[in-house]
């Protein structure tokens, strides 16, 4: 191409521009101050609360019935009737089983003649004091012939109340394998007796949690059984002691039985909640996550800011956080998307949180007897 020919281009070229950058410097003249700033973003937000960090503690534990007792003879002897049924439910006092007690009875029939004859000469004694016919030494003598069969008979009344075999507290009683005829000695087991209104439930947990457990805590107990219901238990003792091989220390609780639906003996899970540091709450969807790790938005002065907040403890729907937020403090719930750092924003709706909420941190198992 000749040389006038591409001079002529380049300023053909040179022209051109010269005209698109003219009309962009007046388009740009015509934009005010107030297009170019942002308007304030409509957001719901929520106040956050202060909620104590929740650990859910699981163990085993086995129960016992709230009082329970082998029942055994004080004495030797042989059965004359048994009056009970497995699984019955008795009275305290009511009568078990009786003993062959004809000895017995008559001893007491002796004792109590020998009394009444003691009386008698007692009485004749003190009748012929005042002439002298009887000495000190012989009415002393009667009195204390008197007072020895008085307890001739308090003894035989005691031998005679132990041919009977009686129940010492209300419960239901267990298996019997004594019919009339059989002979038992104090080493005999009759039956045995369970008040189950009450268990009494035994587990053990971790030493390290020693100084978060006191008595009146409440705890839930399930038994090992596809059906079972979650039932409400209270802690009443803490071993004094640690076991100094499995670091443990050991509880007890107690749980009520009305319906009789729980047995002694049986295993049940326990799941015991404990509180913690307190922590910010915050609604699970005001979370967001960036380059340095979760944030949220927080609204200050009108305006939203990125405020750190680190994951403590998730919840059903909400978070425990790290943050340098104050309860009261608002975060961004909704219209999170269009927020941008130190956008003005306005705040729509103000949501309130509850703070009590069942915990969803991950469960800590130990073992129990």
């Amino acid at each position: 191409m000749p040389v006038s020919s591409r001079y002529a281009l380049i300023v053909r070229l040179s022209l051109y521009l010269g005209m698109i950058f003219s009309v962009v410097a007046c388009q740009d003249s015509d934009v005010t101050p107030s297009a170019v700033k942002r308007s304030a973003q409509p957001v719901i937000a929520a106040k956050v609360v202060y909620s104590p960090e929740m650990q859910e503690v699981q163990a085993v534990g086995t129960s016992r019935a709230f009082r329970s007792v082998s029942v055994r003879p004080r004495v030797s002897g042989q059965v004359e009737e048994v009056h009970i049924q497995p699984g019955q439910w008795v009275e305290k006092g009511q009568l078990l089983l009786e003993l062959d007690s004809r000895n017995e009875r008559l001893t007491l029939r002796n004792a109590e003649v020998e009394l009444e004859d003691a009386r008698r000469l007692l009485t004749r004694y003190q009748q012929t004091k005042d002439s002298g016919a009887v000495t000190k030494s012989t009415l002393d003598d009667a009195e204390s012939a008197v007072a020895r069969a008085e307890i001739a008979v308090d003894q035989a009344s005691v031998d005679l109340q132990y041919q009977e075999i009686r129940a010492p507290f209300s419960g239901y009683v267990g298996f019997t394998d004594l019919d009339p005829g059989a002979w038992v000695d104090t080493s005999t087991v009759v039956t045995t007796l369970d008040d189950r209104s009450r268990l009494l439930v035994t587990f053990n947990l971790p030493e390290l949690l020693l100084g978060q457990i006191q008595p009146g805590q409440a705890i839930e107990l399930s038994a090992w059984r596809n059906d079972a219901v979650a039932v409400a238990g209270e802690i009443i003792e803490i071993d004094s002691r640690v076991d100094n091989t499995e670091r443990t220390f050991r509880v007890r609780a107690k749980v009520d039985n009305p319906d009789d639906a729980l047995r002694p003996g049986m295993s049940f899970r326990i799941d015991l909640t404990l509180q913690g540091n307190r922590f910010v709450l915050v609604p699970e969807i005001s979370l967001q996550w960036g380059a340095r790790g979760s944030y949220v938005w927080a609204v200050i002065d009108g305006k939203a800011e990125r405020v750190i907040a680190t994951i403590v403890q998730r919840r059903a729907g909400r978070v425990l956080v790290d943050t340098e937020l104050e309860e009261g403090d608002l975060v961004v719930l909704e219209g999170i998307q269009k927020v941008r750092q130190g956008q003005p924003v306005e705040i729509a709706e103000v949501v309130e949180l509850e703070v009590a909420s069942a915990s969803e941190s991950d469960a800590k198992e130990v073992s129990g007897e």
